[in-house]
């Protein structure tokens, strides 16, 4: 029964990992973008486009960040 457990809290620990990973790049990818704007020097109205297009992008990583962590918690208290 324990090396249930155990397989079972490894299995939930990993994917947390993983999607904790994913939301991080998609974090690095919001802020890559956003720079990438800042750069081009873009007038107010298409700043504000980037602006607005990035920000789903980047809560959504940000919840993919946070589910991901919680996962990774919630196996270790399994284990």
């Amino acid at each position: 029964m324990e090396n249930d457990s155990s397989s079972l809290a490894s299995i939930i620990i990993w994917s947390g990992a993983a999607i904790s990973l994913l939301g991080l790049a998609g974090l690095v990818w919001c802020i890559l973008r956003v720079s990438k704007a800042k750069r081009a020097k873009l007038n107010d109205d298409e700043m504000r486009k980037v602006l607005q297009s990035a920000l789903p992008l980047n809560l959504g990583a940000l919840f993919l960040s946070v589910i991901g962590l919680m996962l990774v918690i919630v196996g270790i208290f399994i284990a």
